[in-house]
Order: C-alpha cells, then sequence, then structure tokens
C-alpha cells in the first residue's frame, strides 16, 4: 500500500492534468480561512488648502436642515504659567467633562501642549474617550499675531515647531490619536501663520459663535449668548479652564436641553468638516 501510494505521487508529479492526482477519492477540503485584511483607520477629515495653498480656515458647517452644532473648548494654558499651576491654581476643569460625559455630549477641545504636561491623566482619559477629540491649541499659547489680546508672540520661524512640540506633548501624555486641527490662541491670525502652518497640515478652525465664558461668573448669561447665536452647523467656543472660565458648565447644563429641545444634535468638529468636505464648501467657511 505504501508503494501504491508512492506510484501514484510519481504520477501526479509528471502528470500534466493536477485534477488526476489522487490516491484515493476524498472529500475536498475546504481552503484554511485567512483572517480578512483589517481596514486602514480612516483619516480625519480635513480641509483642501486656502488660496495660493495657505492652511485652509474652517468656521462653522453647512447650514442644513440637519441641525448640527459642535460645542468646542479650548484647554488653555500659557507656557510661563507653571508657576501658577504649581501655587494652586487649576487650569483644568474635570467637572466640566464630568458634565459632558454625563449629558452624553460629543465635543472637541483644544488643548495647549502645556495644559497636557500639567494634567497629563486628564489629558489621556479625554483622548481615549471616544465621545471627545483633542485638537491642537498650539504648545506655548503665544500669540501667532502681534497685539493679541495681550499674549506673548511668537516669531514666524517658531509657529510650526510649537505646534508640532504641543503633539509630541499630547503623546507624551498618552492620546493616541489627536486631530490634524488647530486653534490659533486668541483666535488671530494672518496670511504669515497661515503660511507657516501650511506644512503642518492642520487645518484651522475658527468658531461663529462666541460664548463669552471667558472669565465670566453669571452662567446664565453665557448660556443665553450661545442659545441666541447658534445656527445649523455652528462652531461654538467655551472653555475648559476652571481658574479662567468658572461658569462654563453650569451654562452648558442649560445649553444641551435647550439645544436638543429645539432639534439640535450634537457632533465634533471633524463631524462638521467631513459633512462641510462632502457639501463642496470652500476652506474659507
Amino acid at each position: 500500500m505504501i508503494i501504491r501510494v508512492r506510484q501514484v505521487a510519481a504520477v501526479c508529479a509528471l502528470g500534466a492534468a493536477l485534477t488526476a492526482c489522487t490516491a484515493t477519492p476524498q472529500a475536498p477540503r475546504a481552503k484554511a480561512a485567512h483572517p480578512a485584511p483589517s481596514a486602514a483607520p480612516s483619516r480625519p477629515p480635513t480641509l483642501a488648502p486656502g488660496p495660493s495653498g495657505l492652511t485652509p480656515v474652517f468656521r462653522h458647517g453647512p447650514r442644513t436642515a440637519d441641525r448640527t452644532v459642535a460645542l468646542t473648548f479650548d484647554a488653555d494654558m500659557t507656557a510661563d504659567q507653571g508657576a501658577r499651576a504649581a501655587a494652586g491654581e487649576r487650569f483644568d476643569n474635570p467637572s466640566l467633562i464630568a458634565s459632558l460625559r454625563t449629558l452624553k455630549v460629543p465635543a472637541t477641545v483644544f488643548m495647549t501642549g502645556r495644559w497636557a504636561e500639567e494634567y497629563p491623566a486628564e489629558a489621556r482619559s479625554i483622548g481615549r474617550d471616544p465621545l471627545f477629540e483633542i485638537a491642537n491649541h498650539s504648545y506655548s499659547h503665544y500669540a501667532f499675531t502681534g497685539d493679541c489680546y495681550g499674549l506673548p508672540t511668537l516669531s514666524e520661524d517658531r509657529m510650526r515647531s510649537d505646534v508640532e512640540r504641543a503633539y509630541a506633548a499630547f503623546r507624551e501624555a498618552g492620546v493616541p490619536d489627536a486631530m490634524p486641527y488647530f486653534r490659533f490662541p486668541g483666535g488671530c491670525y494672518d496670511r504669515t501663520a497661515l503660511k507657516a502652518l501650511t506644512p503642518a497640515g492642520v487645518t484651522a478652525v475658527q468658531w461663529d459663535v462666541v460664548s463669552g465664558d471667558a472669565f465670566a461668573t453669571d452662567a446664565d448669561a453665557v448660556a443665553s449668548q450661545v442659545l441666541e447665536g447658534v445656527r445649523p452647523g455652528s462652531v461654538v467656543v467655551m472653555h475648559c479652564t476652571r481658574s479662567a472660565a468658572p461658569a462654563t458648565e453650569r451654562a452648558v447644563r442649560r445649553i444641551v436641553p435647550e439645544l436638543r429641545a429645539r432639534g439640535y444634535r450634537f457632533v465634533k468638529v471633524s463631524q462638521l468638516i467631513g459633512a462641510k468636505g462632502l457639501s463642496g464648501g470652500s476652506g474659507r467657511g
């Protein structure tokens, strides 16, 4: 029997017809299942460069019947505020993040690299929560133009490196996937700043609704300003800094149910930018 099998094997090796190569009839074996290649992670949506290849600027999503709105929170901490943090000043706002989670509100947090260094556990927690996304608000929170709310000013040759340093700080804190979106400190920018950041490949994100929460103590006034300004596709700028925006969390607790009662759905900035791209909108919003 062993000889017979060997003879058949020899015939199989020489024969042209592979279908004749079976020593004994057998049911065909199913091919081993190979796991399907995992789909490559989708890249976050960005806008095409603006005129002359400058960094594109996004202000709001499409003004459509689909009532979406993005709440954004700037986690500000300037590079030279370490001594104030060491003395007990709080630049974070855990109760605000907790309220957003309780209310199930997706949001985009524009974080400075210095903030991530000061509060790495919080940065990591926010960055790994699918409810949120982290975007870049510079490392130093220094201005990218002159005369910007009294902020120190970065020189042109340091602008790109300041943005890249923030991304490095996010990675060091354990944030896995910071978004390719950048918010200028103070919202101040000019053509020089847009040109300097072009190699960084980011979309600059501004806003169309100012909450007025910076240094405000009247939560109802902040909420009223937001509720009066929101339109479909709006980007609302608020703050995630307890010492500089103490009324924000209370304002959010009023804003969210009221906007939901009006039929609004909360989304992240990435969803608005994706919708803007699909609608063919320009980078200038």
